[in-house]
């Protein structure tokens, strides 16, 4: 008929790939002779169970401090693969605590991204998906952390403190703040803080405050110029490639890994001297301790010059009544000696005075 017009068009046949949440719930119903509503039914409560455990920290437990930090899409799309290059702290939620936390922290924060991402929960949520990526991320690092010894080994090389240590304070930093020691203590104070987690020494000295005692920064620096320290580079050894059985590849390996180690060390060892040495020199209570010593000094020397002029004065004064005493004594003895002479002169002349008349009486006798 005109106008009507019979329009053939091409079968398409698509393949319908056994894939998503509703084909997973299908499956789960099957399995379990469940009918729609049993299975929504059993879902439902599912969730419930697991959105208890998950409220006021894990079943109205005390949550440690772990709380509940933001995951950023970047976070949640790490590659399993890529482990090593991961931030373990981050990845369970423990970015505020890192080293410090408690490993009953780790288990409650672990507790806690398990029961948030485990495939069998995101699957039964419509719209979500079966991608158990990051829940394999959440078990390495929970792997990582909870062994203490591979735990030192990412506490060595924890790409948050490897940040902070790229922007450790220079000397440039304290130019025209010389007179300022607040900023200077707030400034390198955490700095050390940080490096003290790697002390094999405890309790670790820190930098202390502008009116501390010499023997308290000698103490300091003596501490720090000797620091012991365990940190070691074993978590960025090279993997032998994946397949390979040559011994001499193994070998080689273990030997590029033991040197880059080894440098790693030195580098390290080098920088914190090279920290310290800064610090000494941008030291204000070295400038304060210096210069009590030099009035300490120049007290001690005026004290000295004082105390010999007093010294001077006193021996002059003790010679002058010294001799003042002894002329007083020799006028006293000589006028003793005066009077005795005056004495044994008027004996004489009475003594002279009675022989002259002793001598005229016989004289008058033999006359007569």
């Amino acid at each position: 008929m005109p106008g009507n017009h019979v329009i053939n068009r091409a079968v398409v046949h698509r393949q319908l790939l056994p894939a998503g949440p509703a084909y997973l719930a299908h499956v789960r119903r099957e399995i379990n002779k469940l009918s729609f509503e049993e299975y929504d039914r059993q879902v439902e409560e599912e969730q419930k169970r697991l959105d208890a455990l998950q409220a006021d920290g894990l079943n109205g437990e005390d949550d440690l401090g772990v709380g509940d930090e933001e995951e950023s899409p970047e976070l949640l799309l790490l590659d399993p693969k890529e482990w090593k290059k991961q931030d373990h702290y981050q990845v369970l939620g423990l970015s505020h605590l890192r080293y410090k936390a408690t490993s009953e922290q780790i288990k409650i924060a672990h507790r806690k991204k398990v029961l948030k991402h485990h495939p069998d929960k995101k699957a039964g949520i419509s719209n979500s998906t079966n991608d158990d990526a990051f829940f394999k991320c959440i078990q390495k690092a929970f792997e990582v952390l909870t062994h203490p010894e591979r735990r030192r080994q990412f506490d060595s090389v924890d790409p948050y403190y490897l940040a902070l240590e790229e922007d450790t304070p220079t000397t440039s930093d304290f130019k025209g703040k010389d007179k300022d020691h607040d900023f200077f203590f707030k400034t390198m104070g955490p700095v050390f803080e940080m490096e003290a987690r790697f002390s094999k020494r405890t309790p670790v000295p820190m930098l202390g405050a502008y009116d501390d005692s010499k023997e308290t920064v000698e103490a300091f620096y003596d501490f720090w110029y000797n620091f012991d320290s365990w940190r070691s580079f074993e978590y960025l050894d090279k993997e032998v490639n994946e397949g390979s059985d040559s011994r001499d590849d193994k070998r080689y390996t273990e030997k590029k890994n033991k040197s880059e180690r080894a440098r790693r060390k030195k580098e390290d060892t080098v920088r914190l001297r090279s920290l310290v040495d800064m610090t000494l020199g941008l030291d204000p209570r070295i400038k304060r301790i210096k210069q009590e010593e030099k009035e300490a000094r120049e007290a001690k020397r005026k004290n000295k010059a004082g105390n010999t002029a007093a010294e001077l004065k006193a021996k002059a004064e003790e010679e002058k009544r010294r001799a003042e005493e002894e002329a007083k004594r020799k006028e006293e003895e000589e006028k003793i000696a005066r009077a005795e002479a005056k004495k044994a002169k008027a004996a004489a002349a009475n003594a002279a005075k009675k022989a002259r008349r002793a001598q005229r009486a016989a004289e008058a006798g033999e006359g007569s």
